[in-house]
């Protein structure tokens, strides 16, 4: 017997029609190269999206081709989101701190027939002209007056071009499990996969990432992502934020900037704010720095990597801040697991609150998670025993662009029951809270233990005087591998080996401790801001401890 229920399809349009109807006031902040403060409300940007529309269209964009992005947070970036999506093409967001190289690869391999492009970008397509095989049409983001000299000869103005249309569409309905957006992962090992997200896994994870215990995102808010829209959909904020009424406050090319992050959250009474750990840290520093504070700012969403204590213990004690961690993938869209208190939870001491804050959170409805051995055998939810952490759920990707889809095939990252391989290793205590241990390529063998790399850097870089640390398995003629400490120091400190092992003495059991500390003056970071860990393996393979 089938429901007398109405079957409407979920879809990215039908979040910007609900945000012109319902909020039509309610603003979008944006820093772009061309303007410092630009702003306009949701009705302003539902006509230009529709003016968008017609932009596409008469570029010979059709249905399902892929349009690509090389753009910051910002409004127009917005208006690409939902024009593109919603016209029935692939928003196809490129990460453009990528290696050239990389950059062309994802290109060429999602077949970008139109590319827009912030100024800033430019540059990085002249150099890549010749590489960039499909692509027919390279759009600026900006006006007349800011368009950039250039020996591209494909080059347009976007504003023109949408002054150039009318801001009448109709939206059209197809499937909802029609592409709306691809991501590709950042390709540490090999070339970058594709993941391809569709209306309705965006739209329910959207719903699912407005929840209460999620960001409870609502109306009263003011939300200032500095994660940036080109990597896994700035974790989905620009579509909860519409959906719900949130007032947006974009950063543009100025996620990194202390002083612009400051003068925005207080100038817009930011709320809410997200972004990834080495954000908050230089954040912090330039307000202890500059004797300012955020007093609007009641919480903090971090990702990306795992958040030390000292970030959650500084937006607390100097800011009243709320630090809320979760965890996600690019192939799960990536919202995971978020910290939420649970009912019974009400009397914990301000340390136990703080432990719960480290770990990466509890389940999201809409997904399910295990831990798993060596076998593929299902571990108790304990606290203490530790596997592979495996997933599933409406927005978790069955497979990669270009590659099979068919679960259990080696190219495929489902296995034969449709569970997804996140390649974490991870304990799951008896609450639900999740404790990434580490990447599975990542975990330190010695003497027949594993050893996580994730918590020896959370101990290090809650020493006073390290800024960032890292930790690597090296060979040890002994015990196979030994932990590798390499760390920087705070601008004006000097570290010594003896004091930070002496930091570390009591906050790690004994076969944890390294076995040796180095010192630098910075840490390779991935295009998405993670340490490159096999950056450091490369650097350092001939390493060799002092007393092998």
């Amino acid at each position: 017997m089938h429901a007398l229920m109405m079957n409407t399809p979920l879809m990215i349009s039908s979040i910007l029609k609900h945000a012109e109807r319902n909020f039509p006031e309610v603003e979008m902040v944006s820093v772009t190269v061309d303007q410092s403060r630009h702003r306009q409300n949701n009705r302003a940007f539902a006509s230009r999206c529709r003016q968008l529309a017609n932009v596409l269209e008469s570029l010979g964009a059709g249905f399902g081709d892929r349009i690509g992005t090389l753009a910051w947070n910002d409004f127009r970036h917005m208006e690409l989101y939902y024009a593109v999506s919603g016209s029935g093409m692939v928003c196809h967001t490129i990460n453009p701190k990528l290696f050239p190289e990389q950059v062309a690869y994802i290109i060429n391999h999602a077949e970008d027939k139109i590319l827009f492009v912030d100024v800033l970008v430019v540059p990085l397509l002249e150099a890549l002209k010749d590489h960039l095989k499909q692509v027919e049409t390279i759009v600026v983001l900006t006006d007349k007056s800011h368009m950039p000299e250039s020996s591209l000869t494909n080059l347009q103005c976007y504003e023109e071009l949408l002054d150039a249309h009318p801001d009448t569409y109709e939206w059209p309905q197809f499937d909802e499990n029609t592409a709306c957006g691809m991501c590709y992962t950042s390709g540490t090992t090999g070339n970058p996969k594709g993941v391809v997200y569709s209306h309705r896994s965006t739209v329910l994870h959207a719903l699912a990432g407005a929840l209460p215990d999620v960001t409870g995102a609502s109306n009263m808010q003011t939300s200032l992502p500095v994660v940036p829209m080109f990597h896994v959909n700035a974790w989905g904020a620009p579509y909860a934020a519409l959906m719900v009424g949130t007032k947006l406050v974009l950063p543009g090319p100025k996620m990194a900037d202390g002083e612009t992050l400051h003068d925005l959250m207080t100038s817009e009474q930011v709320t809410v704010s997200s972004g990834v750990p080495t954000i908050w840290m230089a954040l912090l520093d330039y307000l202890e720095g500059n004797q300012k504070t955020v007093p609007s700012l009641s919480r903090v969403h971090v990702g990306g990597a795992a958040c030390p204590r000292v970030i959650i213990e500084r937006f607390r004690e100097q800011h009243d801040c709320e630090v809320v961690q979760g965890w996600g993938m690019t192939e799960t869209s990536p919202l995971g697991t978020v910290y939420a208190m649970k009912r019974g939870m009400e009397g914990f001491s301000e340390e136990e609150v703080t432990d719960l804050q480290l770990l990466q959170g509890r389940g999201v409805f809409g997904i399910e998670m295990r831990i798993v051995d060596e076998n593929n055998s299902e571990l108790p939810w304990d606290g203490s025993a530790s596997g592979a952490l495996k997933v599933k759920g409406p927005w978790v990707a069955k497979g990669y662009y270009g590659l099979s889809d068919v679960p259990g095939h080696e190219e495929c990252p489902v296995d034969k029951d449709g569970w997804f391989n996140t390649g974490d290793v991870a304990a799951i205590t008896p609450d639900g809270f999740l404790q990434i241990t580490d990447r599975t390529k990542d975990v330190i063998k010695s003497g027949g233990e594993w050893i996580s790399s994730i918590e020896i850097e959370n101990a290090a870089v809650n020493h006073p005087d390290i800024a960032e640390a890292a930790v690597i398995g090296r060979y040890h003629p002994k015990w196979t591998e030994r932990p590798l400490l390499i760390a920087v120091a705070q601008p004006g400190k000097s570290l010594q080996k003896s004091a930070v092992l002496e930091f570390l003495t009591d906050k790690l059991h004994k076969m944890a401790l390294p076995d040796d500390v180095v010192f630098t003056d910075e840490l390779p970071h991935t295009a998405t801001g993670k340490i490159n860990k096999l950056g450091l393996r490369e650097t350092y393979k001939g390493y060799k401890f002092p007393d092998a």
